[in-house]
């Protein structure tokens, strides 16, 4: 059989995306700093595009609000936990347009500086001072020191012993634990200044592997110590700090400001509004368009330049106004299926998936997961992340509806806080007391959420509460 090459032309049709499509689709799943970043670049190089300075929640050419009607029906009182990022702490703004964020922290004093003026008031000698400042300088922002002391000497053309003098003389600074360079080394410089590093102390300091398994058998025989002298020893390593430097401010402190309040409405229900604080201002300057296009040969190059730049602001605010409505739209179906949590509460988070959102607002999955990357949402209950909203189904055990992975965590943690001394629940006696209310969840189940919260294992809490007595 002999074969040939021959020419076909066949007709198909296919979906081919604009860069302007796909620069779109990427601006939802922006954060808002990188959104004012990305639009700031925008207007430098634009000069048809002026950044706005109103407050009146205009975005760009388009006016962007909240939900206008409340969604659903409201209790009078929201009861319940508030963290510090609920509504009633951040109701001060004197507009009344919405929660005020105006929280701003003072500059404060970092390790290095505290440290700096710690060494400018000892009494050391020039040699010395020099070490100190070497020192402080390789000092982490946690407090430890990861220095090869013998290196920095050679360094610096002294001795080890000098280092390790002046070493010395940091570790008492403050904070307490200073300069360790190792967390028992930084436990014993802070059990040595309240005096309480004895030897039983010391042997429960170098044995902080079996303090972490809660062996506290073992511990007892290693420290000769009986079950109350242990119980006190264990309470004052817990009241120490493994990280001394972290209390100070080693840099900028980043605050979340949530994309989208969820405030209670007066007329009942919930209302969902965007913060502006979230949403870049840009207008396009059509003064300036007509008056170069009035200097500008029709076919010129420089016109076909200002109409590049016509079409690209058109183009931002379109999709800055897009994307502003689709984020709301989110918000408004989410507060919409999860309208019990606003509620009640944690326990009544139902479980949601991004397809039953998509459908509801008729958009694509991929779109609302884009919308709820890297985007927060102010509640009376605290700032939550859009996606922590949506989890998955455990099935009911009376065939009713399902409950949510997060309302399971929840309960768990729920049942063992309020375990009696001489009582500690196995995972299955836990999963014995869900299915009593309704959760069909099964042990393995119930180990993996204890595991993912820091939850000890029956065996170590029955230890721990065993010490206790």
């Amino acid at each position: 059989m002999q074969s040939s090459a021959s020419l076909l032309q066949r007709q198909k049709q296919s979906m081919v995306a604009s860069p302007q499509l796909i620069e779109s689709i990427r601006l939802l799943q922006l954060a808002h700093t990188e959104l004012h970043q990305f639009v700031e670049q925008e207007i430098q190089k634009n000069p048809l595009l002026e950044s706005a300075s109103n407050d009146d929640g205009s975005f760009g050419d388009v006016s962007i609000s909240g939900a206008d009607q409340p969604i659903g029906p409201r209790a009078n009182a929201v009861d319940g936990p508030t963290g510090p990022g609920s509504l009633r702490n951040k109701t001060n703004n004197p507009s009344g347009n919405g929660p005020s964020l105006d929280e701003f922290a003072t500059l404060a004093e970092t390790l290095h500086d505290h440290v700096a003026g710690q060494i400018a008031l000892t009494a050391f000698t020039p040699k010395e001072r020099l070490i100190a400042h070497q020192l402080a300088a390789d000092l982490e922002d946690t407090g430890y020191l990861r220095a090869n002391l013998l290196e920095l000497a050679e360094s610096l053309n002294v001795q080890e012993a000098d280092v390790e003098r002046v070493l010395g003389t940091l570790q008492h600074f403050d904070p307490p634990g200073i300069f360790a360079r190792t967390l028992e080394e930084c436990l014993e410089l802070q059990l040595r200044q309240r005096d309480r590093f004895d030897p039983a102390m010391a042997a429960l300091v170098a044995n902080l592997k079996m303090l972490g398994r809660r062996d506290f058998q073992a511990l007892k025989q290693h420290c000769g110590v009986d079950e109350d002298d242990l119980l006190d020893m264990y309470h004052e390593i817990l009241a120490l700090d493994p990280k001394p430097g972290n209390r100070f401010q080693s840099g900028p402190l980043e605050s979340i400001i949530p994309d989208v309040w969820v405030m209670p409405s007066p007329e009942g229900g919930w209302k969902i509004e965007l913060d502006p604080a979230t949403l870049p201002k840009v207008l396009i300057n059509r003064a300036y368009y007509a008056e170069v296009s009035r200097h500008t040969v029709q076919n010129s190059k420089d016109q076909a330049f200002l109409n590049v730049c016509l079409e690209t602001a058109n183009w931002l605010i379109r999709s800055l106004d897009q994307r502003a409505n689709t984020i709301l739209k989110v918000a408004t179906e989410i507060v919409r299926q999860q309208e019990a949590f606003f509620e009640h509460g944690v326990a009544h988070l139902r479980p949601l998936n991004l397809r039953t959102v998509a459908d509801e607002i008729g958009v694509h999955e991929s779109t609302v997961s884009r919308v709820t990357s890297n985007k927060y949402m102010l509640t009376p209950r605290g700032i939550f992340e859009l996606k922590y909203f949506f989890t998955v189904a455990i099935a009911s055990c009376e065939g009713g509806d399902a409950h949510s992975a997060e309302a399971v965590r929840h309960q768990i943690k729920a049942i063992i806080a309020a375990e009696p001394p001489g009582d500690v629940l196995s995972d299955d006696a836990i999963a014995v007391r869900l299915k009593e209310t309704g959760m069909d969840v099964a042990r393995r189940t119930v180990t993996k959420y204890r595991e993912a919260m820091n939850i000890p294992s029956s065996v170590q809490r029955r230890r721990e509460k065993r010490l206790c007595l």
